[in-house]
Order: C-alpha cells, then structure tokens, then sequence
C-alpha cells in the first residue's frame, strides 16, 4: 500500500488541473496564437508561470486504484502489474488470461 501522503497528493494535483484547465488553455491560445502581439504574449507567459505548479497536467502520475502504487500502471485497466496478474488469476477481467505457448 502506498502511503496516504502521496495518494492525497496526486488527488490535490487531479483537483487543481480540472480547476485551472480553462485558464491554462486559454493562457497557452493567446502565447501560441500569430495575431497576438509581444507584449500580450509575454504577459500570458508570465501568468502562465504564476499559476499553481501542481495545476499542470503533466505532474500527474498514474496509480493503482486498489494499492496507490505509482509504477507499472496498466491504464487500460487502472491497475498495477501485481494486482492484475492477481484480477487476471481469478478471472475478474474479462478477455484477459495468462499467456501460454
């Protein structure tokens, strides 16, 4: 089991990119867009850079919904390695078995 700590954490950061989505967006039209001056580009940037750090997407980790663990992640079926090889075993997924040859 991953510690409470870091699972609370990615949940904080989950919240603020859904908070902050529309204002990242919009920030990143106005400094990518060719119409827009210098200036205004420079400004967008610099809000851009104010905006909470957490609030970016790319900080998010992907982590088992039953352990929290951060690594080996399936996302197809959002959970880790150990985990679904236990799913699997038991026939909870269906349409997946353990390969053999």
């Amino acid at each position: 089991m991953a510690k409470t700590s870091m699972i609370n954490r990615e949940a904080k950061r989950a919240k603020l990119a859904k908070q902050h989505a529309a204002k990242r967006e919009a920030l990143k039209k106005v400094i990518s867009s060719q119409d827009a001056s210098y200036e205004e580009k420079m400004a967008a940037a610099t809000k851009l850079q104010k905006l909470p750090r957490d609030s970016s997407p790319c900080r998010q980790t992907t982590r088992c919904a039953l352990t929290g663990r951060p690594r080996a992640v399936y996302s197809k079926f959002g959970l880790g390695r150990n985990k679904l090889r236990e799913a699997t075993m038991r026939g909870d997924v269906p349409g997946l078995r353990k390969a053999s040859w």
